[in-house]
């Protein structure tokens, strides 16, 4: 017994450890106040290619809002191959895009139908051959909703790349893209001399989030660019191990997709839950086992006092 005794001290120490760290390290929310993103860095432009050599070529307007390059488009061909293998492109209910030629590529290439042909009663998500790309068109059947919203840009300003092309022209090149949610044919956001600074980011990139909890899709993929997801994403993973603050926040890579669930824990949303049961009549005892069996003669007395 002398030599047991330490050891079942060290066992419930160890358990006390164990529930102390469980309880620090993970956490329960309810899944109506959670949604699942995914999100996605477009894949390889011609300004990407560009900068590696000059940096200072993204000034020039030869890479006015950046198409893919060839290299992008198989980058795009590999992420449809790995999000139709992974089952994702069956459970996302909402693309939503950044309104610049390169990022819709990217969407409508990983997650739209299939190649457009002649016949098909829908329109198409991209026609054939934008930007001189000889990529045939993609049709919008069996895919999810497309939403362009402006507040998922790249940083602004200065960078021809980075500024768009009027909506009427994207609508005839993204004909089952929705624009309805941008104001202005043209871009007034975009100016050539003011570059959009850290914090106005920021400031854009929460307000898109916070946007995201009006929208009652629960699955959502997000296609937009390296410096708003990486100024956006270092605002986050604070309370959580290095690793994870680390994962969270790591420069995304062309075409690279990171899944994550956003969590409101403020009471931004205010959507009951779809899953929930909240039981009905008839209805029981109401209490922990132990104690209605204490509580059961008393019940008995009061109903026969009642009778």
């Amino acid at each position: 017994m002398a030599e047991a005794f330490p050891l079942l001290i060290s066992e419930m120490f160890l358990f006390d450890r164990l529930y102390m760290d469980s309880a620090g390290g993970l956490s329960l929310y309810p899944s109506h106040r959670c949604k699942t993103i995914h999100l996605v860095r477009h894949a390889q432009g011609t300004h990407n290619v560009a900068m590696e050599k000059d940096h200072s070529l993204l000034q020039s307007y030869d890479y006015f809002d950046a198409q893919l390059s060839s290299l992008g488009w198989q980058q795009v061909d590999n992420l449809r191959e790995h999000v139709q293998s992974c089952g994702i492109s069956k459970t996302i209910e909402l693309v939503i895009v950044s309104p610049l030629l390169r990022t819709m590529q990217t969407a409508v290439g990983a997650f739209g139908g299939d190649e457009y042909k002649d016949g098909i009663n829908v329109p198409p998500l991209m026609v054939a051959d934008v930007g001189g790309s000889n990529h045939p068109a993609i049709s919008s059947h069996n895919c999810p909703p497309f939403l362009a919203v402006e507040l998922c840009r790249e940083r602004m300003g200065v960078h021809p790349c980075d500024k768009r092309r009027s909506i009427s022209e994207y609508r005839s090149l993204f004909p089952a893209i929705d624009f309805s949610m941008i104001e202005n044919d043209n871009d007034i956001l975009w100016t050539p001399d003011n570059r959009e600074t850290n914090d106005q980011i920021v400031a854009r990139g929460l307000k898109f989030l916070n946007w995201l909890w009006t929208r009652k899709e629960k699955e959502i993929a997000i296609v937009t660019h390296s410096a708003f997801l990486f100024e956006l994403l270092k605002c986050f993973g604070n309370d959580c191990h290095p690793s994870i603050k680390n994962e969270v926040c790591k420069y995304f890579t062309n075409c690279e997709l990171r899944s994550m669930v956003i969590v409101d824990k403020s009471m931004v949303g205010s959507d009951i839950s779809r899953t929930n049961y909240p039981r009905k009549i008839p209805q029981g005892l109401d209490l922990h086992s132990d104690v209605a069996t204490e509580k059961q003669p008393e019940k008995e007395v009061i109903n026969d006092v009642e009778a």
